[in-house]
């Protein structure tokens, strides 16, 4: 039976109040944060926001991984590290206990792809520092599926490898699932024929941007995409809704959720678009508490899902960062809406888009590389598509095949200059 607001709320109180408790052994937030609180809405008036500047600035302070620790450094037995695009990376060290409970909110990720004990998950990843997959990884194991590594391996070897060993789940980033399938026609693979049934995408907001999950399961022949989010720093925190695409759940039995305002911090009713804050609640070890992660969402009106769950919903998942959002000409442009807008008219491969200021004067130029020499109508298409579903005149250009970087981690596509 799926839990109502106030059970989730009441749960959620429950995990906190422990949490808080085992937080007192805790340089970091053991000043910043109350012993116990009353309700989740005391927790947020009574706990300040946790910035990461603050964190980086602690690391900094008490090397190499500052005070934001709860146990001995002889208890934590797991190291990650955050990639370091915006700015100086984070290390992140975890306990067995609190690296079991990131293996637990995997879990329900893979739950959602609808998988099962017995499948074959290829990871296409290069298992660097950052958290990335190697949580799911894990997770895949425990439940009883084979996890197959595709760390360093050129994309030619991973499609031989992939297919060589029967797997019928891909788990990359959606850039990436676009490139694997562009270096499958060049390699005359035909990857519909793998039989891949689930993509689960991470590292970019490609799986709930309608236009990119469409073509993704085009190209993979039918294969459902499936999303997920999270951060190395915070965990695992969201899966893709069975029931709806283009819908992100937060995990609340694992997080407290708010939806703010992030000029002012002020609380946004359901339906605004802001900036998402989560705390965890069972990495005890190195926690975050109302952690402002920089990432743009709309949550969806409250209540039960068509799924079943009452889960929050964010609808077309992460729409963005805080420092992404460009204000062209008064219109407020996020880069999943362009990447839905290019996807949706088809033709391009890849793309880049150019942000340059003049007189605070802020315009875009976008750079694509066509899927066909033969499209002659790709330009005008995609300047037809941004102007309605934009009002803006944004030039496009064309680049030659195989000029525009690929990515296999997190895409960098937007460019000032």
């Amino acid at each position: 039976m799926p839990l109502v607001r106030n059970q989730i709320e009441a749960n959620q109180l429950t995990a906190l109040n422990k949490l808080l408790a085992e937080l007192r052994a805790n340089p970091f937030y053991a000043p910043r944060t109350p012993a116990s609180v009353t309700g989740i809405q005391d927790f947020i008036t009574r706990t300040p926001f946790t910035y990461k500047r603050e964190l980086v600035e602690d690391q900094l302070a008490q090397p190499p991984f500052g005070t934001n620790l709860t146990y001995p450094l002889t208890s934590y037995t797991r190291f990650n590290q955050t990639s370091g695009t915006m700015g100086t990376p984070l290390r992140w060290i975890d306990t067995q206990e609190s690296w079991s409970w990131m293996l637990d909110c995997w879990t329900r990720v893979l739950e959602a792809a609808s998988v099962k004990p017995g499948d074959r998950l290829f990871f296409a990843f290069s298992f660097g520092p950052f958290l990335g997959f190697w949580t799911g990884f894990e997770a895949a194991t425990r439940m009883g599926c084979l996890a197959i590594p595709g760390g360093g391996m050129r994309s030619e070897a991973r499609l031989h490898a992939l297919a060589g060993a029967g797997a019928n789940v891909l788990c990359c980033t959606p850039t990436y699932a676009l490139h694997l399938a562009e270096m499958a026609a060049e390699a005359e693979i035909d990857i519909t024929n793998l039989g891949i049934r689930a993509i689960i995408v991470a590292g970019e907001p490609g799986g709930s941007i309608a236009g990119t999950r469409a073509l993704i399961e085009k190209l993979w022949g039918g294969a459902k995409v499936v999303d997920h989010h999270g951060m190395t720093e915070i965990g695992p925190v969201s899966y893709g809704c069975p029931a709806t695409p283009g819908v992100l759940h937060i995990m609340e039995d694992k997080y407290v959720a708010e939806v703010i305002d992030p000029e002012t911090g002020a609380s946004l009713e359901h339906g605004a678009t802001g900036e998402l804050v989560l705390t965890n609640l069972g990495r005890g070890a190195a926690p975050l508490l109302r952690y402002r992660t920089g990432d743009l969402v709309k949550t969806a009106p409250q209540g039960q899902c068509a799924c079943g769950t009452s889960d929050l919903a964010l609808e077309g998942g992460i729409l963005g960062r805080t420092d992404d959002m460009v204000v062209v000409r008064g219109v407020n442009v996020y880069p999943g809406a362009v990447e839905h807008i290019l996807r949706s008219a088809g033709g391009v491969t890849e793309y880049r888009v150019e942000i340059s200021s003049n007189r605070s004067l802020t315009e875009l130029k976008l750079e694509v590389e066509p899927s066909s020499d033969g499209d002659t109508g790709l330009v005008h298409r995609i300047e037809a598509a941004m102007r309605d579903a934009l009002s803006l005149r944004i030039p496009v250009t064309i680049a030659p095949p195989g000029t525009l970087p690929r990515f296999e981690m997190k895409a960098k596509r937007w460019i000032r200059v």
